[in-house]
């Protein structure tokens, strides 16, 4: 029987696959644990949390060291086959789905955190250290670790690195880059990276560091950093406000950043708070309902402080900017406050919402809000539509909901129809069509509403130093 050329490309495929693994075990220690094949795992470890694409990886394999890294992308440059890196898969743009019969690389196994240096507030971890391994470890030194959002407990740390993952607390603390000191890299090419080494102050030449960060494994692999730590924030206090109407909600937000240090200013509108009353696991803030709300966080170690705060609040009633609102007295409640806005993405999970994750100035957020409402109850008036996000830091994220008698296919494919409405208008504000996790697959046909072609085009060029062959999570990003 003769083979088709798609059938013989397949078998060569196959062919090099297994290659790559025999020669893992017989040259480069890699015990059977750290290999999977069967159809559970590649299911398993070949995704992320999006829904959009399909996982079809080859092979799932779990490195220990940074030179079983260093093996893994020599014999995938040697042998032309594709490698998805894989942390903890918590992302939402399809960049570490496995697709196309790649070999995901997963961080499982290197978990360990490190060298602790006390004098320099630094630790070394290995990728695959959960945020809230990190953030527990930090806090065994009496130190923080603050960059948090709700998946710290699965996400690994050279997923957020890849990501440039941001959170709830940017608005104090900024995103994973202000964090990262350090970088040992495995390039595209195979070659093995120190970078810059855990220094503050390092002026010899470009910051190859910055170029991983944020790059979605397209560059290499991320296998070792070395992240700052900060001292532990004191008495945080939680208010939750409602508002109806939302430039009220950027009085409050002006109002409260001229007198007092913010950690965090969320927002959520009402339908949000509806499913999540309905769900049954938070309650009511306070008796009144109101269009809008919003969750700020502040230190507040001195009384002065807790009294600037009530008089700012004070202020925002007495200008009916704020109709109620309510303050934790214990650090208990204070949690409980915060379950309105990190309980949201997991309540309205089930209504398997359209979303995307974008970011404008701060100054034009409520342009941006009208323009979006407008786009999309003139599209779709039938659809429920619930905003929450980071307004502190202009991270918008838009849910869609898709109705009870609609098929997710016939959902999204209609969704899709208003995504280029949605990125025009993100244009014209001169924002991001992803603010947080990453541009993957999900975001890539709309990259240049965010990027010029001069710029994409530069992209290509770095990722060719970097990864000549292109075998470092191919079609993530841009296409070559």
């Amino acid at each position: 029987m003769t083979l088709t050329t798609e059938q013989s490309t397949s078998q060569a495929h196959t062919n090099a696959v297994q290659t790559i693994l025999s020669s893992l075990t017989d040259t480069h220690q890699f015990d059977l644990t750290q290999i999977k094949t069967d159809a559970e795992s590649l299911e398993h470890w070949g995704k992320d949390w999006t829904k959009h694409f399909a996982p079809a990886a080859a092979a799932i394999v779990f490195p220990k060291t940074t030179e079983q890294v260093q093996a893994i992308i020599l014999l995938a440059n040697e042998h032309n086959v594709v490698l998805t890196p894989s942390g903890g898969r918590t992302g939402l743009s399809a960049g570490a789905v496995a697709a196309n019969g790649e070999i995901v690389v997963s961080m499982d196994k290197m978990n360990q955190i490190g060298q602790f240096y006390p004098a320099d507030r630094m630790v070394e971890i290995e990728a695959g250290v959960v945020t809230e391994q990190l953030q527990q470890f930090a806090e065994s030194k009496d130190l923080y670790y603050p960059v948090d959002f709700a998946s710290a407990g699965s996400s690994q740390m050279g997923g957020n690195i890849g990501t440039n993952a941001g959170g709830i607390k940017v608005i104090r603390y900024g995103m994973t880059r202000q964090w990262i000191m350090g970088l040992t890299v495995v390039t595209g090419k195979g070659d093995i990276l120190h970078l810059n080494r855990g220094m503050v102050k390092n002026a010899t030449g470009y910051d190859l560091r910055q170029l991983f960060i944020g790059a979605e494994g397209t560059l290499g692999l991320v296998t070792h950093a070395q992240i700052k730590l900060e001292r532990q924030p004191q008495d945080l206090n939680v208010m939750v406000l409602g508002m109806d109407n939302f430039s009220d909600v950027m009085n409050v937000l002006s109002a409260f950043q001229a007198q007092i240090d913010l950690t965090a200013f969320e927002f959520f509108d009402d339908v949000a708070v509806d499913k999540l009353m309905a769900h049954g696991q938070v309650q009511e803030p306070f008796e009144s309902r109101t269009k809008f709300y919003t969750l700020l966080e502040f230190e507040a170690p001195y009384e002065p402080i807790m009294e600037k705060a009530m008089a700012i609040f004070e202020q925002c009633m007495e200008e009916g900017w704020v109709v109620d609102g309510v303050m934790s007295q214990s650090l208990s409640q204070a949690a409980e406050l915060w379950k309105l806005r990190e309980y949201i993405s997991e309540t309205i999970s089930v209504f398997t919402p359209y979303k995307n994750d974008v970011s404008v100035l701060i100054s034009y957020v409520p342009e941006f809000i009208a323009e979006i409402d407008a786009i999309v109850s003139s599209n779709y008036p039938d659809f429920e539509v619930c905003w929450f996000g980071h307004i502190g830091d202009g991270n918008l994220h838009l849910n869609i909901l898709k109705p009870e008698n609609m098929s997710k296919d016939d959902f999204f494919a209609e969704c899709q129809i208003v995504n280029k409405y949605v990125f025009e208008t993100v244009q014209k504000y001169g924002g991001s069509v992803s603010a947080e996790h990453g541009v993957g697959m999900t975001k890539k046909p709309y990259l240049q509403y965010s990027r010029s072609e001069t710029e994409i085009d530069y992209l290509r060029e770095v990722k060719k130093v970097f990864d000549p062959n292109n075998i470092m999570n191919r079609g993530k990003i841009f296409d070559m």
